[in-house]
């Protein structure tokens, strides 16, 4: 999992407290850029929470699931226990 940050410079140290009181402990980025971010202009991101689901080759298998709809997909990937 990889979190992309749309915070804006004068953010930055709210941004990283709430990943540090959420516990979010996958890996986050930002350029601080909020809209202006490359990632999210280059993938069209026009609103958040905004999510991708990337296989292991690369490629965008699913985009901004949510629920029960991301729970499917999850386990069509990774398998249900």
């Amino acid at each position: 999992m990889l979190g992309v940050s749309l915070d804006r410079e004068d953010q930055r140290n709210k941004w990283l407290e709430a990943i540090k009181k959420d516990q979010l402990t996958w890996t986050h980025v930002s350029d601080l850029k909020f809209w202006n971010n490359e990632a999210a202009r280059l993938y069209r991101v026009n609103g958040i929470p905004y999510n991708f689901l990337v296989d292991p080759s690369g490629t965008i298998i699913a985009k901004n699931l949510r629920g029960p709809a991301l729970e499917a997909k999850l386990c069509e990937v990774l398998g249900c226990k």
